[in-house]
């Protein structure tokens, strides 16, 4: 299946998020989006041209901005609030549980610059902690899609959905390797190529690395089965299951802490429905730092290498 996935070139997939929304908000005038004075970063500037009235620039004020959208969506409207993933969860937590999670507000948060991928803005801006806190909260969506055509996907996706979501993007151009019509349903998993060895989990950013990774170990004499987990919460219980009642390994992939991440909640699911040994590709324990993308990729072990090794290791 691996020929349907193939890199058209490289995109930014906050870049996906901005044409979502402005799709979206034209087909329903409910749509309203809000910013941390970062209208440029989050790719909103061409929402905010085309529907001035309904954009909201409410300056760095991020708890105030969450308190907004929740005002918004009590009022029967669908607010997209956006912002760097650190300020849209570490700084304004309290926000989101009491008056977005506990209320089950409809409201979108948008978070971009997430992981290490942010880049030369260093340790303070790469939060890697935000999946774990969103997974948290009761009744939060979590959606981290891997490109740019999924990203506006998601986003589409997200306005139809009734209640809280958390929708996680990046900075850094990355390949686009998903066909642009291909349906987004969350808490689906994505088979993009089929295995018998090792069934490796991926998400966000990393999906591309796993598909790299698994051309490599097939020249290893290793199946490698790729599932993009695009969906964090809820889990496709289903498809993880299935797949690894063939395989019997497991490798999990995400530009996140192992601790509240992807790789700890597969690891729950297993150890009630289906242990088996598992390697986790993630930053262990530590904060990020300033290099270019790629660089940190591979410093912190979340590459195609890194992945390679860690499934010899699993299946060792």
């Amino acid at each position: 299946m691996r020929q349907n996935y193939i890199n058209s070139g490289n995109r930014d997939t906050r870049s996906g998020f901005g044409a979502g929304l402005l799709q979206i908000a034209k087909e329903n005038p409910n749509v309203v989006a809000l910013c941390a004075d970062l209208t440029g970063s989050l790719k909103m500037d061409a929402f905010a041209h085309a529907f001035p009235d309904r954009f909201i620039q409410c300056g760095i004020a991020e708890a105030n901005m969450m308190g907004v959208a929740a005002g918004l969506a009590l009022a029967g409207k669908i607010p997209f609030a956006g912002t760097f993933a650190g300020f849209a969860t570490g700084r304004v937590y309290d926000q989101i549980r009491q008056s977005i999670a506990y209320s089950r507000a409809n409201v979108k948060i948008a978070a971009s610059h997430a992981g290490v991928t942010l880049g030369e803005d260093g340790a303070t801006h790469q939060i890697m902690e935000d999946i774990g806190l969103m997974r948290m909260l009761p009744g939060m969506v979590v959606i981290n899609p891997c490109d740019y055509n999924q990203t506006m996907a998601a986003t589409i996706a997200a306005t139809a959905y009734q209640g809280p979501v958390y929708l996680r993007f990046g900075r850094p151009a990355v390949p686009n390797f998903t066909h642009p019509d291909q349906p987004f349903q969350i808490g689906k998993a994505l088979l993009l190529q089929e295995g018998s060895d090792v069934s490796i989990f991926a998400t966000g950013h990393l999906v591309w690395e796993a598909l790299v990774a698994a051309d490599e170990l097939a020249k290893l004499g290793i199946s490698a089965e790729v599932i993009n987990i695009h969906t964090i919460k809820p889990l496709d219980i289903e498809s993880i299951v299935t797949s690894v009642s063939k395989t019997g390994a497991v490798v999990t992939a995400e530009e996140h802490l192992i601790a509240g991440g992807l790789g700890e909640a597969i690891a729950g699911l297993l150890t009630r429905l289906n242990p088996v040994k598992q390697a986790f590709i993630a930053v262990d324990d530590q904060f990020g730092q300033s290099g270019k993308p790629e660089e940190l990729l591979a410093a912190y072990g979340l590459d195609a290498k890194h992945i390679v090794e860690a499934t010899q290791s699993v299946l060792a």
